[in-house]
């Protein structure tokens, strides 16, 4: 086999192997829900009704069955992109070449991502439209959801093309080290997002009104001055305009940090639950888990900076895929990184989860020893699970695969029995 046949044959095995991995994984989930929807492990039966459990169980399942027609979809979709021509073609048919502007290779980028999103909208409106409408989460409106997408594509672009368009500058402007200019480039951008999103960004969709005045401000404030987590402010998002799902979370660093409570999970748990909530939210930036997280995906951007640099100097990378080395700029060579880099981080993903679900242990930990104890964060676990019909019996090798947190048992196991 010639270069190309083997560059083509390596991306068809590992794209296979991915898809075939994750079905495998999927049936085996689905089996372990099966085995157990009758009757739960003993030490469940306290989370969930026998009613909530099935419903439970069939939502499980719902999502994986879906989830599996959604990533042969995916694969399908991309092979034809990959190897129909439409690539090339379109390049061609906007100029493009290697004497080509950077504004029309950013232009061939951008316009080609945006192509290639139209194709998973149906998946999407019928994983928010059916899927979750059938099991009560969905609380959006069609209006709602299209302004959404319309919302975000305009954001994509404002953020998007001047981004895509000073890497492709890059290239030109630093010769053989525009990679390293370009990683730094892309962290400062992710640095600043950080600030930017919860001010400017998150407003444009969700509303976000300070938690009111009383003893549940008073607790969470108390709890954020003795852990030594100066917290802006509290806020409350209206989450449940969308979604029955809940949720917490703290965004931005330093004077810009800020936490944020879904309204759902507010009304679905009480104070004491809360505080624990919130505390191993705290947890996770007093045990350093925020920068540590963003040292280790900064790493793997720099190291696909690199590979993406060594295979723009590599004709085979692009001619494989239906384009001509000698008369191309880089655009192909960023976009085709772009759409197999999941090909090979998807293999790393259970080595990020093993890393994430420590974290989640040293979270769970801090709560304890801050909030009110073990057992108010237990309570708060099996009711966001009993709520969000979370699967209460993955199979081992899921749930070490794909779950970024520990399973509730797991967690209750580390926290102590409540007593």
């Amino acid at each position: 086999m010639n270069p190309q046949e083997i560059l083509i044959t390596v991306v068809l095995v590992l794209l296979l192997a991915k898809v075939g991995v994750e079905i495998f994984l999927s049936f085996l989930n689905q089996k372990e829900v099966e085995k157990h929807r009758e009757s739960p492990p003993e030490p469940l039966r306290e989370v969930m009704n026998e009613k909530t459990y099935d419903k439970a169980c069939r939502y499980t399942l719902a999502k994986s069955k879906f989830g599996i027609f959604g990533e042969v979809y995916g694969l399908v979709l991309l092979l034809v992109v990959l190897f129909s021509g439409v690539l090339p073609w379109f390049y061609s048919a906007i100029g493009g070449g290697a004497d080509t502007t950077i504004w029309r290779e950013s232009f061939f980028l951008i316009a080609v991502m945006m192509l290639l999103g139209i194709p998973s909208l149906p998946l999407e409106w019928y994983s928010q439209f059916r899927l979750e409408e059938r099991f009560g989460f969905n609380k959006s409106s069609l209006g709602l959801w299209i302004t959404d997408k319309i919302k975000g594509l305009v954001i994509g672009l404002v953020l998007g093309v001047p981004l895509v368009t000073l890497l492709l500058f890059l290239v030109t402007w630093a010769g053989s080290t525009w990679w390293i200019w370009g990683f730094l480039l892309v962290f400062i951008f992710q640095l600043v997002l950080m600030v930017v999103y919860p001010m400017w960004i998150l407003p444009w969709f969700n509303k976000l009104t300070p938690l009111p005045e009383g003893n549940l401000r008073d607790r969470l404030m108390a709890l954020a001055d003795r852990t030594g987590f100066k917290a802006q402010t509290i806020q409350v998002m209206d989450g449940s305009k969308r979604s029955g799902h809940s949720n917490a979370f703290f965004t931005g660093f330093g004077r810009f940090r800020r936490i944020v409570l879904f309204d759902t999970l507010v009304e679905q748990l009480e104070e004491d639950e809360l505080e624990s909530v919130l505390a191993h939210e705290i947890g996770h930036y007093k045990r350093g888990h925020i920068p540590k997280m963003l040292g280790l995906s900064s790493l793997m951007l720099l190291a696909s900076f690199a590979v993406l640099a060594w295979l723009i100097e590599t004709p085979v990378f692009v001619e494989a895929f239906g384009f001509d080395a000698g008369n191309v700029g880089v655009g192909p060579a960023f976009l085709l990184f772009a759409l197999l880099a999941g090909v090979f981080t998807f293999w790393l993903t259970p080595l990020f989860n093993i890393l994430s679900r420590k974290h989640e242990y040293e979270a769970d930990d801090f709560a304890r020893e801050h909030a009110e104890g073990r057992d108010p964060m237990i309570r708060a676990l099996r009711k966001l699970s009993e709520k969000n019909l979370s699967n209460l019996t993955p199979h081992p090798l899921f749930s070490g695969f794909y779950y970024s947190h520990p399973t509730l048992l797991e967690r209750e196991s580390s926290l102590g029995k409540e007593g």
